[in-house]
């Protein structure tokens, strides 16, 4: 399994309308190769600031499969007009489970 961790500012103001797509984008995701859940978490410090986690059977199912399809596309156009900047994106594998 990998964890994607996409790090996304947006626009101040835009935080509803963003949640709302991202809640419509949710879909795009249930049905993408590979994919087994997502969540998005808004942080308490900086409400600007959202991370994205999606969960990925592979690296090759997120980078490849879902970011070449029309659904990715679709996902993009549903939120790009909020973002501040592009989402800074990280990849993670479990290394410890604690409990």
């Amino acid at each position: 399994m990998v964890l994607e961790i996409a790090q996304i500012e947006v626009k101040p103001g835009h935080e509803s309308a963003f949640e709302a797509g991202v809640g419509r984008a949710a879909e795009l995701f249930r049905r993408a190769k590979g994919c087994r859940g997502m969540e998005l978490q808004r942080s308490v410090e900086i409400p600007t600031r959202y991370r994205l986690m999606v969960q990925w059977e592979t690296l090759e199912n997120h980078t490849v499969d879902f970011r070449e399809s029309a659904d990715f596309q679709a996902w993009r156009a549903l939120v790009s007009e909020h973002f501040v900047a592009p989402p800074q994106v990280e990849h993670t594998v479990l290394a410890v489970q604690g409990f």
